[in-house]
């Protein structure tokens, strides 16, 4: 019983701090560089999972572009070591409607529900390393990257390594880090076998259909 109550009381600080600024944002539209301001160097972190979580749900069109670049752009930032993130002016006024939030706050429960299973402080000198903050950065650069691509039905897999990079950065999860960095292989392998049968196609298909 008393463990029950225990695990039943566990709160990342991402699910409070995801929550509260949904809510906020479902009340009044914030723009991208109010929400910097207010996180400051959980600003990253915070930023880049706000911008990733729609491509996990049923979204309307047109976001894949603007999120991804916001978030490509905060993470090159962090691989050059910056701790306090910058953006142009014109992507920093971008306000998110009120619609975007509350379809967040619906589904938000199920994504920490999982988080708070398999996220803890752990090997916290390797997530507080300096190094490997800038591995994070290119890492999330990468599956941004791949999250921007054109590739059909795909987009839910970097998000969910930019998410548990981002998630893991934010509550000093090092054993999370080190499993995302292997997750970020198997997605880049993923994508070379697609890029590779799409290149192969042409000459394979009159094979096929001899």
């Amino acid at each position: 019983m008393a463990s029950h109550i225990k695990s039943s009381q566990i709160h990342l600080r991402f699910s409070q701090d995801i929550k509260l600024l949904l809510q906020r944002l479902a009340q009044q539209p914030l723009t991208l560089g109010d929400i910097l301001a207010e996180t400051s160097q959980r600003g990253f972190s915070l930023t880049i999972a706000l911008l990733v979580l729609p491509f996990l749900f049923p979204m309307p069109p047109g976001f894949t572009g603007p999120f991804g670049g916001a978030c490509l752009l905060l993470s090159v930032q962090m691989v050059l070591g910056r701790r306090q993130p910058w953006l142009p002016k014109k992507i920093a006024n971008y306000k998110f409607p009120r619609l975007f939030a509350q379809t967040l706050l619906q589904n938000l429960r199920r994504v920490t529900k999982i988080l708070e299973k398999i996220t803890r402080p752990r090997l916290v000198k390797i997530a507080e390393n300096p190094l490997t903050w800038r591995l994070n950065g290119l890492c999330i650069s990468w599956l941004a990257i791949l999250l921007i691509s054109p590739v059909p039905l795909t987009n839910p897999i970097p998000t969910v390594g930019i998410l548990l990079l981002a998630v893991a950065s934010i509550e000093s999860d090092g054993l999370l880090m080190c499993v995302s960095y292997i997750f970020t292989a198997l997605t880049t392998l993923l994508f070379a076998f697609i890029a590779y049968a799409v290149w192969m196609a042409p000459s394979l298909l009159p094979t096929i259909f001899k």
